[in-house]
């Protein structure tokens, strides 16, 4: 990022702070994607909140950004097992923010399993959670009535943006490895697995390029609106990955299990719009497929008479290339703010909210002050 451009994005997110700064004391411990333009979003955070300790998502660490945040706060490994267990989470929380009014900012669920044991034993208190993707606030639904207010900006129209965007980033990028061994999506026939927002996204992108898409969701109700958008839709999973030469796995919510890879049709090429522990059960296909690197970031599964390939081994296809969306995504990390923000303002009792639409509108605005280039 240029020095210009990162004085810009910080005077935005300035502006935004400034309407947004709560009264009350209060720190924060964060899950993130730590890319390039990361730093600038954790110090205003930082403003609002103070952070404790950065938990940078595993395949989607910028060594830059990185390093510049560890030089002002505490950076740790992320994984599920950290707050799988409750007495290992909550000795955590106490380690990082002991006795003080705790914020949990999250992509993916990951306080989640463990989220009732840190707000009954922590000697401080949590606030809140703030939740970023869909994925992950069906994570947070999964508790019922949650123990603390859940703040989930994964359906605000704030977002829209970002999830039509991530859908072409990832046709994108699954194409350019495609391209690296002498191929190509023009006149394949693709299944995407799930037709939620970024789903029907990539399905969309996928059409525009003359690919022929099939679609399969769970959700019957996403497979009628697959329907009505003019894709071929498949009764089942099987039949879906039959016929197709390119899987989109696009359901944050394990894709492919151990046993669907047997229908993949041989040449297959899989990519993914999350990490593989969330998408690709392909743990156990050792025992079965010899794995053999066939490009950077191309991985063949073969066994007698059948073989396909995985792309940038199971995770996140677009973060190969920035998995960029330009300024929209701030969009989103200022609704974040608000977020925190809200959380801190005024007591709510636990349960399940939004960004009021008025602070909605005010990041709408100053977005289109700061980055409208016309």
């Amino acid at each position: 990022m240029e020095t210009f451009e990162r004085a810009h994005l910080d005077s935005y997110f300035g502006r935004i702070t400034e309407r947004f700064t709560p009264m009350h004391d209060l720190c924060s411990v964060m899950v993130t994607h730590l890319l390039a333009d990361r730093p600038t979003f954790v110090q205003a955070v930082g403003r609002l909140a103070e952070v404790r300790a950065v938990l940078p998502k595993p395949k989607s660490i910028h060594r830059d950004a990185m390093a510049e945040v560890s030089r002002t706060s505490v950076v740790d490994e992320l994984s599920r097992n950290r707050f799988a267990d409750p007495d290992e989470a909550v000795e955590y929380i106490e380690e990082r923010a002991s006795g003080r009014r705790l914020v949990l900012l999250d992509v993916g669920g990951y306080f989640a399993p463990t989220l009732h044991a840190m707000c009954d034993r922590f000697s401080g208190q949590v606030v809140g959670v703030v939740e970023d993707t869909e994925n992950g606030f069906r994570r947070y639904q999964v508790l019922g009535k949650p123990p603390c207010p859940v703040f989930s900006v994964a359906r605000s129209p704030l977002k829209q943006p970002e999830d039509y965007l991530v859908g072409q980033s990832v046709v994108f990028s699954t194409e350019a490895l495609m391209r690296s061994r002498g191929d190509i999506l023009h006149g394949r026939e693709a299944c995407v697995i799930g037709f939620g927002k970024l789903g029907s996204s990539i399905a969309r992108m996928l059409h525009s390029k003359s690919v022929r898409v099939t679609v399969y969701d769970e959700d019957p109700v996403r497979m009628t609106q697959a329907m009505s958008q003019g894709f071929r839709i498949a009764r089942s999973r099987s039949d879906a990955l039959a016929g197709a030469g390119v899987v989109m796995c696009a359901t944050g919510n394990l894709a492919l299990r151990h046993d669907d890879f047997s229908h993949l049709r041989n040449g297959a090429h899989i990519a993914t719009v999350t990490s593989s522990e969330d998408e690709l059960e392909i743990g156990g296909l050792a025992s079965l497929y010899r794995r053999s690197p066939v490009g950077e970031h191309i991985t063949r599964y073969s066994t007698t008479g059948h073989y396909f390939y995985v792309l940038n081994n199971g995770n996140a296809v677009n973060f190969l290339h920035g998995a960029s969306v330009g300024p929209f995504i701030f969009l989103v990390q200022a609704e974040i703010l608000a977020a925190v923000a809200n959380l801190a303002a005024q007591p709510s009792e636990p349960g399940y909210y939004e960004v009021p639409d008025a602070d909605r509108c005010f990041i709408a605005q100053t977005w289109l002050t700061y980055f409208n280039r016309r």
